[in-house]
């Protein structure tokens, strides 16, 4: 009977837009792991680690129209006692959602990893995971994928009610033109609890050398199911002396950063990062970097199969002269982090492709001018940004893959444009229009 109803809602889905339900439970942030000890979360290793559980569903029926995919999980008493998400990447077409028989979220965007909160929808015991697969009511705009190994890196994970909801870092010259480096960190803290309660969240950084250079942790008070940010901006000295810049002979110096959370003097969860010294600015009409122009020598590429194959590809590419990477959609985010430790800057791109009737201005002619769509192509810029802002690779941003021009692409840069105030947005179809930097 279930597999009956998922199959109709299926058939349902194909055609009807689902912007709107995409933004129920789905949501965009930087894609994250936590970790529950400081070894793991240094080692990146998640074996042993009890808040993260593999997806890698199995096929329970097909026919010509949809394909249900589903696993039972059980799920530890320790996790209803925190906040659970669901990150999903290769799955290879639009689909629909469903945790324990209730719908999740509505996905045309199959090239952009997600993440979704399943904190109401799962409880302690067996939790039955379904996702029903079906041609995109949104085949118009929809890049041509990679096909990977089907759900590939797919995995559940539980934070404790207080803990690290996303971030926003940078390192990056002292606006003063004084000869050092300020961290600016801001960790959005969260609160599931129903009350106020008091979280303690700390970071600390190490030079590329393995010195420790600043440790600091604060205290916020949360209002019940709410977040705030937690603002951290030390000086951070010698960056100069460790550059990072691309397209050089070795790789470029990275800065070990650590997030973590705190109660009661009990550490609870760390999150580890890498991050370069500099800034790309999209400045009076030049791209800059540590006030010298930069110039983009590019090369169209998308991330092969397994990290490793990816290494040699870029190491090739960047032996050959490139300094740029310009993918066709969002990539896995170990892509971006070869990226940073090999020195390539990225143009990051949204899934937006539609080449068909570009050249047609009318309202509706293109995708791309159907105001219908606009809300789809926000959703897939949102999840573009979010996943990449933090890595120091990315020098820009582009729209899509040229798509005509018109009302959603005008929106979409006016968004981009409201939340990044110093990289490039670009698009290669704007024809000398206001909605490109570069």
């Amino acid at each position: 009977m279930i597999t009956r109803i998922l199959l109709a809602a299926a058939l349902a889905a194909v055609v009807a837009l689902p912007a709107a339900a995409q933004r129920n439970h789905r949501i965009h942030r930087t894609e994250i792991v936590p970790y529950d000890t400081r070894q793991r979360a240094d080692a990146r290793t998640r074996e042993g680690v009890d808040a993260h559980i593999a997806f890698s569903p199995e096929t329970l029926v097909a026919t010509e129209a949809a394909t249900v995919v589903g696993q039972q999980i059980e799920i530890p008493y320790a996790w209803t006692d925190g906040l659970t998400y669901l990150h999903l990447e290769n799955v290879g077409s639009a689909y629909s959602l469903w945790v324990n028989d209730r719908e999740v979220a509505e996905v045309a965007d199959a090239a952009t990893p997600a993440d979704f909160d399943l904190s109401d929808f799962i409880g302690q015991g067996t939790n039955t995971f379904r996702l029903l697969l079906h041609p995109s009511p949104t085949a118009a705009v929809d890049p041509k994928i990679a096909r990977r190994p089907a759900f590939e890196n797919s995995y559940l994970y539980n934070q404790n009610k207080r803990s690290i909801r996303d971030f926003e870092i940078a390192l990056v010259p002292d606006s003063a033109g004084r000869d050092f480096g300020v961290l600016k960190l801001a960790v959005v803290a969260q609160n599931g609890f129903n009350y106020d309660e008091p979280i303690e969240v700390g970071y600390d950084i190490y030079s590329p050398q393995g010195k420790l250079l600043e440790f600091n942790i604060k205290e916020v008070t949360i209002p019940g199911r709410s977040t705030d940010t937690v603002r951290f901006s030390p000086y951070i000295y010698h960056t100069f002396d460790n550059k990072w810049e691309a397209g050089g002979a070795k790789n470029p110096p990275l800065y070990r950063v650590m997030l973590f959370t705190r109660r009661q003097g009990t550490y609870k969860e760390y999150m580890p990062l890498r991050i370069g010294f500099g800034r790309t600015e999209w400045t009076d009409g030049r791209l800059m970097r540590l006030g010298k122009e930069i110039v983009l020598n590019k090369a169209r590429y998308n991330a092969a199969a397994d990290p490793k194959t990816t290494l040699a590809e870029i190491r090739a590419l960047k032996a050959q002269g490139k300094n740029t990477l310009c993918p066709d959609y969002p990539q896995p985010a170990w892509f971006y982090e070869l990226c940073d430790q090999t020195g390539l800057y990225v143009v990051d791109c949204a899934a937006i492709a539609a080449p068909d009737r570009r050249d047609d201005r009318r309202v509706g002619g293109t995708p791309s001018n159907d105001p219908a769509l606009a809300d789809e192509y926000l959703e897939r810029v949102k999840a573009m940004y979010y996943r990449s802002r933090n890595f120091t690779c990315v020098a820009a941003y582009a729209l899509g893959a040229p798509s005509g021009n018109g009302y959603c692409m005008y929106k979409a840069y006016e968004w981009l444009k409201s939340v990044e105030r110093h990289r490039p947005v670009i698009y290669v179809d704007a024809d000398g229009e206001w909605n490109s930097d570069l």
